[in-house]
């Protein structure tokens, strides 16, 4: 029995008996429901958003559930069009911390789907497999920096193993809330990590998006991972196409990683500010910024090093969601200095 602490999260704040009523018998393409949708919430309660789609499908066909979910977490107008801007010269994202004081590294990362295959929680083995192999004939393409060696979980040797745990690449089995809507099943076949020669571009293969593209590395480089992620972007969408709406962008199986489905993060060091994880909370709120431990969602902070990352993902460009973080950060270094 789940013993957490409770709060109502966005599933259950709008499945209401109504649209419950209203969608019951509705099924999508591969048999998927409303209630596989809402699964996750349902067992976990103290979930803040609860709902997972299946895939492509599950946006428009359990819109009455989905869109108020979306409306509310990235305070967008559903109608409106999502726009996409991958040009490093529109970033306003220089000398965040010239003297490396503050910022101990910078990751980016979106996350992208196949289309035509289920996402996670839904799609078939042999289909998750068929989808490991087109990416990494797709990652076989890339050159000069970005080129680099595809790693299956299932047959990794236990040195390569360690060094990728070591290096904190090497990506786990999804936590409860991802087990309960599915997107664990199989582990760990089809599942994969491909790396460059000097670990600044990643890309995981069915974690909980089909892909996930990451560009890293130490420092608050931030114009130089985005731009190294632009380009892993542009060349691989010349030989995968992935799923996406004018509305809603590129999609994912959590609606909170829709639009750009990108993140972008600074490891950061503020241990003033860190006294305090709360008051630092309600500092980042109004930037826009979520914060989170050094080891990802639900995790703590050490040694006052916390993740920050943009909160929005729907209704900006990539561009845009990378200088909020750029705005953010440079506040937050401020405070820090004045504390």
């Amino acid at each position: 029995m789940n013993t957490k602490p409770t709060r109502q999260s966005l599933m259950k704040k709008y499945f209401t008996p109504e649209v419950e009523t209203l969608l019951a018998d509705v099924r999508a393409p591969n048999g998927f429901t409303v209630f596989d949708a809402v699964r996750s919430g349902v067992e976990n309660p103290d979930s803040s958003v609860g709902v997972y789609a299946g895939n492509e499908e599950s946006y428009s066909l359990f819109a009455p559930l989905f869109n108020p979910v979306i409306t509310e977490y990235h305070k967008y107008d559903i109608a409106g069009l999502h726009k996409t801007d991958l040009n490093p010269k529109h970033l306003v994202a220089d000398a965040l911390d010239p003297e490396g004081k503050y910022i101990v590294s910078t990751r980016i990362r979106v996350g992208r789907n196949l289309k035509g295959y289920a996402f996670a929680p839904a799609i078939s083995q042999q289909d998750r497999l068929e989808v490991e192999s087109k990416i990494v004939e797709a990652l076989k393409c890339l050159e000069g920096d970005l080129s680099g060696v595809y790693y299956p979980l299932a047959t990794m040797d236990e040195e390569t193993r360690l060094q990728l745990v070591s290096d904190h690449f090497l990506f786990k089995k999804g936590d409860r809330f991802l087990e309960s809507a599915g997107a664990n099943r199989n582990w760990p076949e089809a599942r994969g990590i491909f790396h460059s020669a000097d670990k600044r571009f990643l890309v995981w293969v069915n974690e909980e998006d089909q892909l996930r593209i990451i560009s890293m590395q130490p420092g608050g480089g931030l114009q130089e991972v985005f731009t190294r992620l632009a380009r892993a972007i542009t060349s691989l969408e010349k030989k995968l196409t992935f799923a996406s709406t004018e509305h809603l962008g590129y999609l994912s199986s959590c609606p909170t990683n829709l639009g750009t489905a990108m993140r972008a993060s600074v490891h950061i060091k503020l241990p003033k500010l860190a006294e305090n994880e709360d008051a630092l909370k309600e500092v980042c709120a109004p930037l826009n910024l979520s914060v989170r431990g050094v080891d990802g969602e639900h995790s703590e902070s050490k040694g006052g090093i916390y993740d920050i990352s943009n909160k929005q993902r729907l209704g900006l460009s990539e561009v845009d969601a990378v200088n909020i973080l750029a705005q953010g950060v440079r506040e937050l270094i401020a405070r820090e200095e004045n504390a």
